[in-house]
């Protein structure tokens, strides 16, 4: 068996590489930062106790996360080719069963069928920054912020209207190649997210109870720290860093050999969470000072935060640039999300703008199914003789199917495949940090702890 590198002398000519590495940290972290981050995060957070759970959130990055964002990079960059290939490839070179072209078939569908029922979310953003313009958010209250979210869902042609221009943007982008549409996207999208994202830290800082806020993010009550806010935790690092969701894998075959991974791994991680600690920073002030709920679950953005903006100064802007702010997340990871699909039916031939078209209007097909399920086919319930998701609409089973299904059983074997099937070179050769003991400690991580976490995720989402 021979360790060295998979010829990928048939697609050097095709297959592109990111401009700089700059570029790159900014179109991967723009794949991981998303609505788990600046929605997901901080109701999860307001559930579990606050500062317990981020603590334990951040613990979980450092040991798990971080290892397995270096095992999908070094994977996509050792094959140089889209998910299937690349797992094709490797699973030769290291003369193992072609069974694990599975990884890359999961790759391929996770974010096919992910990007259907985001575009949903992600078009209720581009809805409330039309209503946050409109100044509708002005004096609002409680119930009537209830309503007003009850009544974008109730609305079939509503929810349309934005899922579609979601979907066409994403395909516009995709469309136009590394270079012109993802690179340019993520050069110009991800310093205003971030800017953003500041200016709406300082605003909680200046005009809102940040002290109360810093208290429940990083004064933990350990007394909240049960089981089931440990495995809570650590599924939300698990899935916020978009791990075995088919991304890093495919923007890391793009990866150029001379950019450094670990660093480029604990970089992409950094960010990812410090997007999610500073989203916390900016709500939960607003959320403490206007005596809201920092429990209010799912609806913490669409129907709480939208009271403190129509109350606050300026409100009216500041609720204009959160939303905007939350767009900007939701599509950078979409562009993650369509790409891998995109490169495996370009890797066969096909042009790329055809191919951008016909998969996003695959996603777009589907998501109609999760749209409806809000509304026209609410009472819908696909498989109504399974008792664990017989009570699901068709938007909760793609999202449980996805999240607590397909993607921790893709990253499990993401690490197992890293860890057992790889060869100790060709993992040396990619991660280039030597066999010492940061080397020693990423493969014990990935090969024992990652791999026992993952299932511990998984045992526990299907109880």
């Amino acid at each position: 068996m021979s360790d060295s590198k998979p010829d990928s002398k048939s697609d050097s000519n095709t297959h592109p590489t990111w401009s700089s590495r700059p570029a790159f940290l900014m179109a991967t972290v723009g794949a991981a930062v998303g609505l788990g981050n600046l929605w997901r995060f901080p109701f999860m957070a307001g559930e579990n106790g606050g500062g317990a759970f981020v603590l334990v959130y951040i613990f979980f990055i450092l040991l798990i996360g971080i290892p397995i964002i270096m095992a999908e990079l070094c994977i996509g960059r050792r094959g140089r080719r889209s998910p299937i290939a690349t797992m094709r490839a490797l699973s030769a070179e290291a003369g193992r069963s072609r069974r694990w072209q599975l990884v890359g078939w999961l790759s391929i569908a996770i974010p096919f069928i992910g990007l259907s029922y985001y575009s949903v979310v992600a078009g209720w953003a581009i809805d409330y920054v039309a209503k946050a313009a409109l100044g509708t958010f002005d004096g609002l209250s409680s119930g009537g912020s209830q309503d007003t979210f009850d009544r974008v869902l109730a609305s079939p042609l509503r929810m349309l209207a934005v899922h579609t221009l979601f979907i066409a943007a994403a395909v516009f982008i995709v469309s136009r190649g590394i270079h012109s549409g993802i690179e340019t996207m993520a050069k110009v999208m991800m310093p205003v997210l971030f800017l953003l994202l500041v200016v709406m830290v300082i605003n909680a800082a200046v005009t809102a109870d940040f002290s109360a806020g810093l208290r429940f993010l990083f004064a933990p009550d350990f007394s909240k720290l049960t089981p089931t806010v440990v495995f809570m935790a650590l599924g939300q690092a698990f899935f916020s860093i978009a791990v075995g969701v088919g991304v890093l894998m495919t923007y890391g075959s793009y990866m150029p050999k001379n950019y450094p991974l670990p660093a480029s791994a604990t970089v992409i991680a950094a960010a990812d969470t410090g997007v999610a600690i500073l989203a916390g920073l900016a709500i939960f002030p607003l959320v403490f000072h206007y005596a809201l709920d920092p429990g209010g679950g799912p609806g913490l953005i669409f129907v709480t935060l939208p009271i403190a903006f129509g109350q606050m100064p300026a409100g009216h802007l500041l609720g204009l640039l959160f939303f905007v702010l939350l767009f900007f997340a939701a599509f950078s990871t979409a562009i993650g999300m369509l790409e891998p699909v995109v490169s495996w039916f370009e890797g066969r031939g096909r042009g790329r703008p055809a191919v951008a078209f016909w998969c996003g209007a695959g996603a777009w097909f589907l998501g109609l199914a999760a749209m409806l399920s809000f509304n026209v086919w609410k009472d819908v319930r696909l498989l109504p003789a399974i008792a664990m998701v017989s009570d699901k609409s068709i938007f909760d089973l793609f999202d449980f199917l996805v999240s607590n299904l397909l993607l921790p059983i893709n990253a499990l074997l993401i690490a197992l495949f890293a860890g057992w099937m790889m060869s100790r070179q060709a993992t040396v050769d990619e991660l280039g940090m030597g066999e010492g003991w940061r080397y020693g400690c990423w493969r014990a991580a990935i090969r024992y702890i990652a791999p026992v976490a993952i299932v511990l995720v998984f045992v526990t989402s299907l109880r």
